[in-house]
């Protein structure tokens, strides 16, 4: 057991193992029950979903190994799409041509408490760099605005 993993725990309602914990909660909504998966150290579960009752209808099933991996599974699912979505809104690019020039410009998103930042950066056709200019994170990257920027000579845009 390292100092940054907790020691494992096997009950019926509760299942902790590398890093992630499983925990079978009463359903608000209804007489159900559900599972909510919390990755060690976040307050809040990375994936809520129903859970499926035992034999007496009253009770929820236990957790067993096999349901915790599947869990775990799918929670690590739905992080890495959620990053992969974050990841998009903070990350665009555009291709335009100009001149002849096939030119794809990037817009990246630096999220920050004190306040976000962004940039413009354009590459050619052999990823090289031409320009890279500071912009505000409202910046609005289209088609337009892209070959606007080109045509103005990577100056930074207003």
């Amino acid at each position: 057991m390292t100092q940054d993993t907790q020691e494992p725990i096997h009950e019926d309602r509760v299942w902790r193992d590398e890093h992630w914990t499983a925990r079978v909660i009463k359903n608000e909504d209804d007489d159900g029950w559900a599972v909510a998966m919390f990755l060690d150290d976040q307050a809040e579960p990375a994936l809520v979903g129903p859970w499926t009752m035992g034999r007496d209808k009253k009770n929820p099933k236990p957790l067993d190994t096999n349901a915790f991996n599947t869990l775990v599974k799918t929670a690590k699912e739905v992080i890495r799409r959620s990053e992969q979505q974050r990841h998009a809104e903070l990350n665009k690019n555009v291709s335009v041509t100009v001149d002849g020039r096939r030119i794809r410009i990037d817009l990246a998103i630096v999220p920050n408490d004190e306040g976000a930042t962004a940039s413009l950066r354009a590459v050619d056709e052999f990823d090289e760099e031409l320009a890279r200019v500071a912009v505000p994170p409202g910046f609005k990257l289209n088609a337009s605005s892209a070959e606007a920027w080109v045509l103005a000579g990577f100056e930074k845009p207003r």
